[in-house]
């Protein structure tokens, strides 16, 4: 009888229910744990600060704050004109999301905001920077995330911390996680959760839960660097653009063959004219200097484009022009 298929399928059946139970009790354990956000604020108005507001305001319909120091910077109609020009949303929604954002150039704006979202470059003197001031700024309950893409979480949340404090006073360091979103942001519905040693586990089930209020299917990594996304994918940008600088193959084939063998949209060496060759270079730079393998040397050609302004389609002109 132990052997026999009735058994086997009673067996799977037994497994199958017991794993959707514990599935089901711990998302209702990080439920429980979270926080409700009413209010978010987002720290940079480019191309990912934006689409996070846009993208909260449309899905988890909650009123957003945008800070930049540039009101250029802060035109939000750019995305939503090119959303409705390509039927991804209605008119009357555009008008809706549009009607819950507020832009300006006062970070102290922030300072009735259940939850913010740094999204500034990847510069750690910037980052600190920003997250001293949001620990003075924001309320002592708000949840202060990071948009990064390599930096330590840790790092970052230490910065929360004056110089003179006690290091073991995690009041505002533990409510500091990344919530690593992908680009484009109105359309890949991957996000990466990064906690850093100090956050706390309230922290990390409130960012759980309202990024899957913003329609986005969160993965945990650990505070590494690179985290999971860019230590496997910029090695791979890194070592096509390797291949193009030692003449194994031009722009077109590299692309194609991956695009056609491997089936990704695009190839690595347009991908990386999207990220932003800069983007790239800065990830490459933490990955070797913090891990130390040579595998992770940003490729010379790498290096060059970006000291000669080519960092992609941002400029108008990367592996390709446009």
């Amino acid at each position: 009888m132990i052997g026999s298929p009735i058994a086997s399928r009673l067996s799977s059946r037994f497994v199958c229910a017991h794993c959707r139970a514990f599935s089901t009790s711990r998302r209702s354990l990080v439920e429980a744990q979270a926080a409700e956000v009413k209010r978010l604020g987002v720290v940079g108005a480019g191309q990912m600060g934006l689409g996070i507001a846009l993208v909260a305001s449309r899905m988890a319909k909650v009123p957003v704050v945008v800070v930049d120091n540039s009101q250029k910077s802060l035109d939000k109609d750019k995305l939503l004109a090119k959303d409705v020009s390509k039927q991804r949303i209605t008119q009357s929604e555009a008008d809706e999301t549009r009607s819950r954002l507020t832009a300006t150039t006062n970070i102290d704006d922030l300072s009735t905001v259940d939850m913010v979202i740094e999204a500034v470059p990847e510069i750690v003197a910037l980052k600190k920077s920003i997250f001293a001031q949001l620990a003075q700024i924001c309320p002592p309950h708000a949840i202060l995330a990071t948009n990064t893409s390599s930096i330590s979480i840790t790092q970052i949340a230490r910065a929360t911390q004056p110089p003179a404090a006690d290091p073991t006073d995690l009041s505002a360091a533990s409510r500091v996680i990344s919530t690593h979103f992908m680009n484009p942001v109105p359309i890949q519905k991957g996000v990466e959760i990064i906690s850093g040693l100090q956050t706390s586990p309230a922290t990390l089930a409130t960012a759980l839960v309202f990024c899957q209020r913003m329609g986005k299917i969160p993965s945990q990594s650990a505070d590494s660097p690179g985290f999971l996304a860019n230590r496997i994918l910029m090695p791979y940008i890194n070592e096509a653009i390797i291949c193009l600088e030692t003449g194994v193959g031009k722009e077109s084939d590299i692309d194609e063959i991956m695009k056609n063998g491997t089936n990704v949209p695009m190839g690595p060496l347009q991908l990386a004219d999207f990220i932003g060759l800069d983007t790239c270079l800065s990830i490459m730079e933490v990955l070797h200097g913090q891990l130390g393998d040579s595998k992770y040397r940003p490729a010379v050609r790498l290096r060059l484009m970006v000291e000669a302004g080519w960092v992609g389609k941002k400029c108008g002109r990367g592996f390709y022009k446009y």
